[in-house]
């Protein structure tokens, strides 16, 4: 592939020329010295073009006098240089350096662990106790014995405490674990001296090395309790006791896992029987002892969560999608366990308000790599832009083709028009990036998932797929702008060969990705209809759209305004000069909690998205005569939810005669001055004891 430094440079808007290297990683290390020496005391970073050697140079750099030079790495070799369009893949080079440019992430709070390496082992007595004699050197460790098996012996010396029972519950993360379990053995193993007295008495065999006693087989002959003797280690009447207890971390040999979550908490490990995994889970536990951070990756505005309001319930997405269970219920507001949550970002992606966003790295961070990418493309001469997400799993998927190619191997690498972007989590893009995308003038989105993904996820994305292609699709655009792409085989690759680029925009968007997810939303659909092929107004898309209006039966609806009350979006409003039901549709989330309001069951959701310039501004759905009181002339209410009051409680022993009756269509204050002036009231004065 011929590279030109000064086409590159002019592509990326550097003023300094480039240096193509051909051998850096080998025979030119001098060349990236020399270059670190010149970059002393420059603001820009300097970038390498290669990370076949970041560490080396990373190494160089640290133990050289120029170690404040920030360093960039960018991989152009697996993801551009080789491929079957190589001599194409210019424009695509320059947007991978420009984007390696930019600063890092901006710190974010971080969340600790503390494990002094306190750990329960919980399995069968050969497994728990094979491992508890590796580990119990390095660890500090408990054995939970879950069950009598052939071949299990106790350890002739107490390095460590050994139980048995039947764990009942599990809970926590690393440094926090709660472990309870309930004891079912009648051998209490604190007090067991092992004399094997028990043992050699059992007719029946039902007691093994282990201490313990194999209910199947036992007939009650209770020898072993006589052999036992003043010990009492052995109580068949011992009614059965639950005990608990902390741990910092958990080594779950059980076949079916205590907890079986697709990602579970850091410091639990559940390799099941399979030797080569108990071996990586407790290589790994030796060295979680210490303090450790992660980063603080969601953030949450509980003020327009639309999760519940008064009991009434909404959305549930975040914690439906939640693969941790890292985020519960907390009355109208949702609650999110830091320590649990691993940063996939799927609550942030689901999310129809915006209440919990992706808070590392910021959105607007990943906006600004986006939008830095796909202007360098274009102002290189590349055309129909592809934009592939992927995580670090996806970035392997990628090498391997590229590799493969350079061996002379079936694979073709990536076409020239494919932008590989690199993320923490696939799932934690959603709708607003990729239609942010398009608007800077990205052909097509697709995000690679490699089957380790929990399996919701990839739903979800393919759900948010479906509503961001049913907008782009009523627009008039062309093609298949937005997919999903299955990594577990080669399809994935063929398919991107073969995808016939989509209808992109006219001219690509300025504007930048908000925090807000509903402003860049707005920001991305508004420039994507003012360049649409097939200019529209109202959109149908698909159910659980985040954009939608409201149908309200007239008929049935009394005003009462409860919704109005309950909805989190502003969207629903009254009015104070008139009984009116007021609805801005541009805000509106679908969360459906006027819905579950609705005394009335008067209200229906429907998905769409209206692009007229009445959906920013207030439209009444209901409105109803007002009614004024029969006393004053004061209006108070309205006349239907008056009418439908009275005549419901018309039948009511309480309401005989007409005077309770006529109260209810006085308002507050006649009420009250009416009560004073009936003498043949009763007061709380004329109460007896």
């Amino acid at each position: 592939m011929p590279l030109e430094g000064s086409t590159l440079a002019t592509a990326i808007g550097s003023e300094h020329p480039l240096r193509i290297h051909r051998e850096l990683c080998g025979a030119e290390q001098p060349a990236f010295e020399s270059a670190l020496a010149r970059a002393a005391g420059d603001v820009e970073p300097l970038t390498v073009a290669c990370t076949q050697e970041a560490p080396l140079f990373a190494e160089l750099a640290a133990n050289s006098q120029h170690a404040e030079v920030p360093l960039r790495f960018v991989n152009i070799r697996e993801t551009a240089g080789w491929s079957a369009e190589a001599q194409h893949a210019m424009p695509k080079i320059a947007a991978l350096i420009a984007q390696a440019q930019l600063p890092p992430p901006e710190p974010v709070a971080g969340v600790t662990y503390r494990s002094a390496g306190a750990t329960l082992i919980v399995g069968d007595g050969a497994a728990a106790l094979g491992w508890a004699e590796r580990l119990a050197d390095t660890l500090d460790v408990c054995v939970l014995m879950t069950g009598p098996v052939a071949g299990a012996a106790l350890p002739s010396t107490r390095r460590y405490p050994v139980l048995s029972g039947k764990l009942t519950g599990l809970r926590g993360w690393l440094g926090r674990f709660e472990a309870e379990w309930e004891v079912i053995n009648p051998i209490d193993l604190s007090k067991c001296t092992h004399c094997n007295a028990c043992i050699e008495v059992c007719p029946e065999g039902a007691i093994g090395p282990d201490f313990q006693v194999d209910t199947d087989k036992c007939r009650s002959h209770r020898a072993c309790v006589a052999a036992c003797g003043e010990t009492a280690a052995i109580d068949f009447a011992r009614t059965p006791a639950t005990q608990r207890e902390r741990f910092d971390m958990v080594l779950d040999l059980s076949r079916t896992p205590a907890i079986g979550l697709h990602q579970p908490p850091q410091g639990y490990f559940a390799p099941g029987d399979d030797p080569l995994a108990q071996a990586l889970a407790a290589a790994e536990m030796a060295s979680m002892i210490g303090e450790f951070e992660k980063p603080r990756f969601f953030a949450y505005n509980p003020r327009i969560c639309a999760h519940s309001r008064s009991a009434k319930p909404g959305c549930d997405r975040c914690i439906d999608i939640c693969s941790t269970a890292a985020i519960a219920s907390d009355g109208d507001h949702v609650k999110v366990e830091a320590h649990l949550c691993m940063g996939c970002g799927a609550c942030s992606t689901v999310c129809p308000s915006g209440a919990m966003s992706y808070a590392y790295p910021a959105v607007t961070e990943l906006g600004t790599r986006l939008k830095t990418l796909l202007k360098t493309f274009h102002a290189a001469g590349g055309r129909d832009a592809l934009v592939l997400l992927h995580d670090a799993a996806g970035a392997r998927l990628v090498e391997a083709g590229a590799r493969a190619l350079s061996r002379g191997q079936s694979g073709r690498g990536l076409p020239a028009r494919v932008l590989p972007l690199a993320i923490h989590h696939v799932a934690a893009a959603g709708i607003d990036v990729w239609l942010s995308a398009l608007a800077y003038g990205a052909s097509e989105v697709r995000v690679l998932l490699t089957g380790a993904e929990a399996p919701e996820y990839a739903e979800a994305l393919r759900r948010q797929a479906a509503i961001a292609q049913a907008v782009l699709g009523g627009l008039g655009y062309a093609g298949r702008h937005v997919d999903i792409l299955d990594g577990s085989g080669l399809g994935w690759r063929r398919t991107l060969w073969s995808d016939t680029p989509a209808e992109a925009v006219s001219r690509a968007a300025t504007f930048n990705i908000a925090a807000a997810k509903r402003q860049t939303l707005e920001f991305a659909i508004d420039h994507l209809a003012a360049c649409a092929p097939t200019p529209a107004r109202m959109l149908v898309l698909p159910a659980g759209a985040p954009f939608g209006g409201l149908a309200v039966n007239r008929d049935t609806c009394t005003l009462c305004l409860s919704c109005v009350g309950a909805c989190p979006a502003n969207a629903l409003a009254d009015n104070a000069e008139a009984p009116q039901l007021r609805f801005v549709e541009r805000n509106c989330v679908q969360c459906g909690l006027c819905v579950s309001t609705c005394p009335e069951k008067a209200i229906t959701l429907l998905p769409r998205l209206n692009l007229d310039d009445s959906a920013r501004k207030p439209q009444v759905l209901n409105e109803a005569q007002p009614f004024n009181c029969v006393r004053c002339s004061r209006p108070f209410g309205t006349r239907q939810m008056i009418d439908n009051m009275t005549a419901r409680l018309s039948a009511h022993s309480m309401f005989a005669g007409g005077v309770a009756l006529r109260r209810l269509q006085m308002c507050a204050d006649c009420r009250v001055v009416d009560m004073m002036e009936n003498p043949a009231e009763t007061t709380i004065h004329d109460v007896r004891k």
